[in-house]
């Protein structure tokens, strides 16, 4: 080999400082890297699609919505078409609540019923400490309501939905208390709305029929 080449071979001064600059470079963004990445980690990780209270008020509330709906199914056919009528709209729009409600709670990783019913429920309601949701109608009711027929029917199952209503919009209003905004708060409050509305429909065609709420 000869001198020139020899020469030629050896590293030049500068290329040499950029790639040992290049190597530090890499080393000290492998440490960032490893230092950083529980930070990062914690800053990633995904805020709770549901609080608590919202996972046992929606459990709840998708539950005291299934019993309205089996009241509507055990309503006779030969009724009022007026009783029907607030029966099938109470029946539609619970329906569609329950599906966005289990909707959540799949979303939410959980079960579709609260093991420990009403525990969401803040102290100094009735209902608080209590494991019976407000307004439930007994088996017993629910077997009388399937068995009845005409007048009987109607005032029966007039007097159950405004029960049902009245303990629905109580624990609506109670979650509402405790919540701090979002859709589940929203959702609560549409169904104080509602609610209230139909009771006042019930009561109406209650009265009609020289009957009360509570008798």
């Amino acid at each position: 080999m000869s001198k020139g080449d020899t020469q030629a071979a050896a590293p030049v001064p500068g290329v040499r400082r950029q790639v040992l600059l290049g190597t530090a470079a890499l080393a000290l963004l492998l440490v960032l890297g490893v230092t950083l990445r529980p930070l990062l980690s914690e800053r990633a990780a995904p805020a709770p699609i549901l609080t608590p209270a919202e996972i046992g008020f929606v459990q709840d509330m998708a539950g005291h919505h299934q019993q309205a709906l089996t009241m509507v199914d055990r309503l006779a056919a030969d009724i009022d078409p007026a009783v029907r009528q607030i029966a099938d709209q109470i029946a539609d729009a619970q329906r569609l609540e329950i599906g966005m409600m289990l909707g959540w709670l799949r979303l939410a990783g959980t079960t579709p019923t609260n093991p420990h019913p009403m525990s969401w429920m803040p102290a100094g309601h009735d209902h608080a400490g209590s494991t019976t949701m407000p307004g439930m109608a007994t088996r017993a009711d629910l077997d009388a309501l399937g068995h009845a027929r005409g007048a009987d029917a109607e005032t029966m199952f007039l007097r159950l939905m405004y029960r049902h209503h009245q303990g629905g919009v109580a624990m609506a209003q109670a979650f509402d208390e405790l919540s701090s905004g979002g859709p589940v708060e929203q959702a609560a409050r549409d169904m104080i709305s509602t609610q209230s509305q139909e009771s006042g429909l019930i009561g109406l065609l209650l009265t009609r029929r020289g009957a009360t709420a509570t008798g």
